[in-house]
């Protein structure tokens, strides 16, 4: 069973989600639960020419199990989500709402009650895919503590640790500090950071069907900080870092000069990578490769929980949102990822 929460309304989510499951091959693959709204839904199978294939039902009612897809419907039912906007059905502005802040929080929120063990009410997710939120409308909501979907899950889940994780066809990559700003993220980076980001994705990998990952570590400073002539960071923090997972039995080494170690790691035709994963130091540095080279095939994996988590590698796009623009491939590939990642789990692979 697989839960998908429809991001911000205002946003692509609801196109994406409803392209993405406009595939009857992939619809068998599993049963699958959206958490939103059915006029937004409807709206953008209107525009993409696509007939509804879901049922929809209300909040508490009986979901089922089969294969196929349901929509819990906030808009059949009371509590946060009932607003009179929502009574109407309008649609939302392609931009931040302090409303849409409210909706997206809920769904991700009960997603997640839905995917622990002690769920009574109803079929119990197996894994979350969640489309793109805003962060400044979950702030306008009143939500400050968490910037986005990873740090709330992780907490929900009570998981101390975890990471970021990007896998595409072409490259895969884990972030040390994600979402922080950059004079806070050179304090978050330590040995035991770095070391526990190495042991997060080596499992990962081993989830994703790599036997033996190899992973290559970036390093902080330009040129990873040419033996401490352009910043101590590299040998201090991220060496020791290295050498505990090392230690560990994992095939790690670095740091590596970031402007370069990537193209080490690169898969596709013609190319035999020499690294299975790459270890970002932060969120740019990461994900500029990734979204350069993978932009619609990309997808974000939390890992570190105790349930599978994927979201598409993009944001809510607010600027083609209700024009029938997005590309649903990197919701199609998390959702497809979410399916592998939970069948290895099962089969205990």
């Amino acid at each position: 069973m697989i839960g998908i929460t429809m991001g911000d309304p205002g946003g692509i989510g609801p196109e994406v989600v409803v392209k993405a499951l406009n595939d009857p091959a992939l619809r068998e693959r599993a049963g699958f639960v959206i958490l939103g709204l059915g006029s937004s839904l409807h709206r953008a199978a209107g525009a993409a020419g696509i007939k509804p294939f879901w049922r929809s039902v209300g909040p508490g009612e009986p979901y089922g199990v089969a294969p196929g897809v349901v929509l819990i419907d906030d808009e059949l039912g009371t509590g946060a989500a009932n607003d009179p906007l929502l009574a109407h059905a309008q649609p939302f502005a392609p931009e931040d709402s302090a409303l849409g802040g409210q909706l997206s929080l809920a769904w991700v929120e009960q997603a997640i009650k839905m995917a622990k063990p002690k769920w009574a009410g109803g079929a119990r997710l197996d894994a979350i895919v969640t489309a793109p939120i805003s962060k400044r409308s979950w702030a306008l909501s009143g939500e400050y503590k968490f910037a986005g979907h990873t740090g709330l899950i992780a907490a929900r889940f009570g998981a101390m640790k975890y990471a970021m994780m990007f896998v595409s066809p072409v490259l895969n990559v884990i972030l040390v500090t994600d979402h922080m700003p950059l004079k806070h993220m050179v304090h978050a980076i330590t040995p035991e950071t770095v070391r526990a980001t190495i042991e997060l994705g080596h499992e990962a990998c081993k989830r994703l069907g790599i036997a033996m990952p190899r992973i290559a570590v970036c390093g902080l400073n330009p040129h990873a900080g040419e033996h401490g002539v352009i910043g101590d960071e590299d040998g201090r923090f991220i060496q020791p870092g290295i050498e505990q997972a090392h230690a560990r039995g994992i095939d790690a080494s670095g740091p590596f000069p970031g402007d370069t170690i990537f193209r080490r790691a690169l898969r596709g035709p013609g190319r035999t990578p020499e690294f299975d994963l790459v270890v970002a130091m932060y969120h740019d540095q990461g994900l500029i490769p990734v979204k350069l080279l993978a932009w619609d095939r990309a997808v974000n994996v939390t890992v570190g929980l105790p349930i599978t988590r994927t979201s598409p590698d993009h944001g809510t796009a607010f600027d083609i949102a209700g024009q029938n623009k997005a590309n649903p491939g990197s919701m199609v590939a998390a959702i497809e990822l979410a399916i592998r990642m939970v069948q290895t789990d099962l089969s205990g692979v």
